[in-house]
């Protein structure tokens, strides 16, 4: 396994165990969507935000908490658009 593959590997583990059903939705499923076109930037910025509490990033991407500016940029602005989350019935 490359290193390329094992960080992705603890990344997609974290963002769809975080605690709550919706957290795991909204993260990972961004993560499944987006992490094959993403640069070792990208990787970055993502492994920094899920270090961040669950309501916090779950209120940047419905837009109810104004985001950081550390976590402003196109990676923010899609997680915001919401249309990757799949929820199972």
């Amino acid at each position: 396994m490359t290193d390329t593959s094992s960080r992705l590997a603890r990344l997609r583990f974290r963002a769809w165990h975080r605690g709550t059903r919706e957290a795991d939705y909204m993260i990972g499923c961004f993560f499944d969507r987006f992490h094959e076109t993403w640069s070792e930037a990208d990787m970055d910025w993502f492994e920094t935000l899920i270090e961040e509490e669950d309501v916090e990033i779950m209120a940047w991407a419905l837009k109810t908490e104004p985001v950081p500016e550390k976590f402003q940029g196109p990676l923010m602005d899609r997680m915001m658009k919401l249309d990757y989350v799949e929820i199972p019935y």
